[in-house]
Parts: structure tokens; C-alpha cells; sequence
């Protein structure tokens, strides 16, 4: 499922694969959800539904109502966040969108 990123080092294409395809598929249901959710309803960004998340949870408007543990998708999409950052990759390319 998952490809290796650009890399000049085919040992770091085959880890950098591995380490995407585990964390893919280690994805909980509700981790799977928000993904596809950033990447169907908020153009393939996790700062427009944190911000969302966050003003629901402040009493503030909001566009979407995502789930009513909203302190616990705040922590998994800042988990996804950084793990896309660090491996420079969007997890909805490794995820099947509906």
C-alpha cells in the first residue's frame, strides 16, 4: 500500500516504506476517519479542523461537528500531523477514501 518517498538512499526508500505501511496500518477506525474527513471536507489540512475542533470546544463557531471526544481527536490528528511531517508524507495517499 504505502510507496517510499524521494530518497537517495534505497536502504532509506525500503525503511521510510516500512515505517509509513506500519503506521497506516496500525491506524485506529477513528484515526482512519480523520483522515479521510481532512482530506474530503478540509482540502488536505489539519490546521482548518483543529481549528474547528478547538472552537467547538471553546463554545466558538464551527464548521463540521467531527465527534464528541473532541480533546481526543485534537491529540490524534496532532499525532498524524507530526508523523506526516517527520516522513513528509499525507496520509490520505495511504488510506482508501470512499
Amino acid at each position: 500500500m504505502a510507496e517510499p518517498i524521494e530518497n537517495n538512499d534505497e536502504k532509506g526508500d525500503a525503511s521510510i516504506s516500512k515505517v509509513v505501511s506500519d503506521f497506516v496500518n496500525g491506524l485506529s477506525d477513528e484515526r482512519r476517519m480523520l483522515v479521510v474527513l481532512k482530506a474530503q471536507l478540509y482540502g488536505g489540512s489539519w490546521e482548518p479542523m483543529l481549528d474547528d475542533l478547538r472552537n467547538r470546544l471553546n463554545g466558538k463557531p464551527y464548521i463540521f461537528k467531527l465527534a464528541s471526544r473532541i480533546q481526543d481527536d485534537i491529540h490524534r490528528i496532532e499525532e498524524m500531523l507530526e508523523f506526516e511531517s517527520e516522513h513528509r508524507i499525507d496520509l490520505a495517499d495511504y488510506i482508501d477514501l470512499p
